[in-house]
């Protein structure tokens, strides 16, 4: 109509408002951050840690020495921890020194082993660095193994040294001796002694004491004992020392006292070396025991002088030939009267050792491998300390030397 005023269309413009909204959204995503963010917090300090650890050998070596080859080093750090074990999860022994620079292990490695290291450094911000790797040690073609004398599980004299031999002769004595360990309990100090380059005997400055129990530790796997041959053992055995006897030959009265526990068990007559073949003085160790053996002059440089085939109730006293032994053939008479062996310490007894009442029966019924047997006032020199177990005619001082 005409006079009607006329009503204008409002049109909505929908861009402003929706740029409006966007708007916060865009600050957010440029205050979260990246390159060109201009945010002023401060989130977790992630950057790569300044600390490397290195491992020697390199991860995959192989036929890597047993000593002198394994360390780990920490740079622009400190190591925090360091474990390598072998394929059997034992771990091996080392320690962290040099401000945490090294580690090192405190022994040896086995031979013919795969060893696995993981090792952490942390550098001055506490940031971590760790490595992983693996290797394996050589297979040795030349070996030793050590023959250990008393057994596993055996009950012996208060005189018995811990005595080790070696299949080949050693050149690196203290490489070995370090791989080696005698405790006792009660725990008594324990020394080792080198007999020529194949034997190392251990013994505390005393006899033992009765009820000790003595614990033998070799841990030869991977010790270079001369060039280019190695241990091949991992072994521990145990014994235990029994009741103490120590018996006294007198060559001159002819007579043996027997002392157990400190007191007197029984006095027996006896026979020593006659003139010429006397009976070496000094401290001996029952070393064997025999019911019946045969003993024959060729084996010990007498010739044709005796051969006799049934030897009763004998026991060793020294690997040249002295035994403490029954004796049938020298007549009864003899013994505590006349000295007449070839060196040996001789007992009253009879053919075959069948009577249990005879000196030479209850003795060696009364004996354990280890006893002592001290002989006195013979015209002879002492035995000398490695022939048999004479380990104790050594002092004390002169042993650990």
């Amino acid at each position: 109509m005409a006079g009607e005023p006329v009503r204008r269309r409002r049109v909505r413009r929908a861009g402003a408002p929706l740029a409006l909204l966007l708007a916060p959204l865009l600050l957010l995503v440029a205050a979260c951050g990246g390159a060109g963010g201009t945010a002023t917090g401060r989130g977790p300090d992630t950057a790569a840690s300044q600390a490397a650890v290195v491992i020697a050998p390199r991860d995959g070596a192989r036929e890597v020495a047993t000593s002198g080859a394994l360390k780990v080093t920490a740079r622009r750090g400190r190591l925090s921890s360091v474990k390598v074990t072998d394929a059997k999860g034992n771990e091996v022994d080392g320690k962290i020194s040099d401000a945490g620079a090294l580690w090192r292990p405190d022994g040896h490695l086995g031979a013919s082993t795969r060893y696995t290291v993981d090792a952490v450094a942390v550098d001055a911000r506490g940031r971590q660095a760790a490595e992983h790797a693996t290797f394996t040690t050589l297979v040795p073609r030349n070996t030793f193994i050590g023959q250990y004398t008393p057994e596993n599980g055996q009950l012996v004299g208060v005189g018995m040294p811990v005595s080790i031999r070696f299949t080949r002769g050693i050149t690196r004595p203290r490489a070995v001796e370090r791989a080696i360990t005698v405790t006792a309990r009660p725990a008594v100090p324990i020394a080792g002694h080198w007999f020529g380059n194949d034997r190392l005997d251990f013994r505390p400055e005393k006899y033992w004491a009765p009820g000790t129990r003595v614990t033998l530790r070799l841990d030869l796997d991977g010790v270079e004992g001369r060039p280019g041959v190695y241990g091949t053992q991992a072994k521990q055995v145990s014994f235990t020392v029994g009741r103490s006897q120590v018996s006294t030959v007198d060559a001159r009265t002819k007579q043996m006292t027997v002392v157990r526990d400190g007191r007197i068990l029984r006095t027996v007559p006896i026979t020593a070396g006659a003139p010429g073949t006397e009976t070496y003085n000094g401290r001996m160790v029952i070393s064997e025991k025999h019911l019946v053996t045969r003993m024959n002059g060729d084996t010990v440089g007498f010739g044709g002088e005796y051969d006799i085939k049934d030897v009763p109730h004998a026991m060793r006293l020294s690997t040249s030939g002295t035994f403490i032994h029954g004796n049938y053939w020298s007549g009864r008479a003899a013994f505590g009267t006349r000295n007449a062996s070839h060196g040996c310490v001789g007992l009253y007894d009879v053919r075959g050792g069948g009577d249990p009442d005879t000196p030479a029966a209850w003795f060696y019924r009364n004996s354990l491998i280890g006893d002592v047997v001290v002989v006195q006032n013979s015209h002879d020199r002492t035995i000398q300390p490695d022939n048999g177990f004479g380990d104790w005619n050594l002092s004390w001082d002169r042993w650990r030397s």
